[in-house]
């Protein structure tokens, strides 16, 4: 369903009994319901979630919360970019109807003791660095799939194994929603669209730009016919180590399973996260298997 942009303020909700009464007064008149999870400081990649979710649903439902529980103890929790106002008025010229921005509280009341635990795509990459991230990143995604009830859902590629855990939680739960998963965004000169790189000096953002640049080198050396994996792998740290990034991990998977691949035979995905400075960077890039 499409629906006209309009560039009225959305309606800002931060009670779950009046969001309740307004998803039953959409569907009420007729109106299919997306949903768009952010924790805000929102970017041109949010957005574009945003936009395919107004091409395709009569209401649409952003939700912005800095979700404590996927976030270690050593993190970027309290320093998390935050700027509601900002987002309203980039959501209002984007076509938002809702923006659920509820408090702590309310996501998680007192003596709350209900998680969701994952492991297969879950345990690895990201599992491994940031552990619980998943478990509280799958946790909220759920309760706000409770909440919302939507028909289809939006993430952006740029957390591709986020939207892997996703896509593995509503498949296993037998949850009735469509999981879209939209482009990565990048800027001109290629880094990936993420609300932390306000955090980079500008001698911080130009090494930064080694994460994209070593998803190129992965994307040209397969175009040149290399299938060797750990071949890839070396000439994509050491573009990395060339710009002096504290390297995380770097790895080339199979797309549905994240499983380690040794040879590139098929569809895979390169997968980078590396610290600048104090800044925790990730990005991705799908590659297809040698010509």
């Amino acid at each position: 369903m499409t629906t006209a942009r309009s560039s009225t303020r959305p309606q800002l909700i931060d009670d779950v009994a009046q969001l309740r009464q307004r998803l039953a007064s959409a569907r009420e008149a007729g109106l299919n319901v997306g949903l768009v999870p952010t924790m805000g400081a929102l970017h041109e990649g949010h957005l574009s979630l945003v936009d395919a979710c107004r091409r395709e649903c009569g209401l649409v439902v952003v939700t912005i919360f800095v979700n404590p529980t996927q976030f270690g103890p050593h993190e970027d929790f309290a320093r998390y970019p935050r700027d509601l106002q900002s987002d309203l008025q980039l959501l209002a010229a984007h076509g938002a109807d809702v923006v659920f921005a509820p408090q702590t509280e309310a996501m998680y009341r007192d003596r709350h003791c209900t998680y969701v635990e994952m492991t297969g795509p879950a345990e690895t990459l990201e599992g491994d660095s940031r552990p619980g991230h998943f478990r509280g990143v799958a946790t909220i995604v759920l309760k706000l799939f409770n909440l919302v009830q939507p028909e289809r859902a939006y993430f952006g590629r740029k957390d591709f194994q986020q939207s892997l855990v996703v896509r593995r939680m509503v498949a296993d739960l037998d949850l009735p929603i469509k999981i879209v998963v939209c482009p990565l965004v990048r800027e001109p000169d290629g880094l990936a669209k993420s609300s932390r790189n306000v955090f980079l000096s500008q001698s911080e953002r130009g090494r930064a730009l080694s994460l994209s640049q070593s998803l190129v080198t992965a994307r040209q050396m397969v175009s040149d016919g290399q299938a060797d994996v750990a071949a890839i792998v070396t000439a994509m740290r050491e573009k990395l180590a060339a710009a002096d990034v504290e390297i995380d991990y770097v790895a080339i998977c199979d797309r549905d399973t994240l499983r380690p691949l040794e040879k590139l035979d098929g569809p895979a995905v390169a997968l980078v996260a590396a610290r600048v400075g104090q800044t925790r960077l990730i990005d991705n890039e799908l590659l297809e298997g040698p010509s």
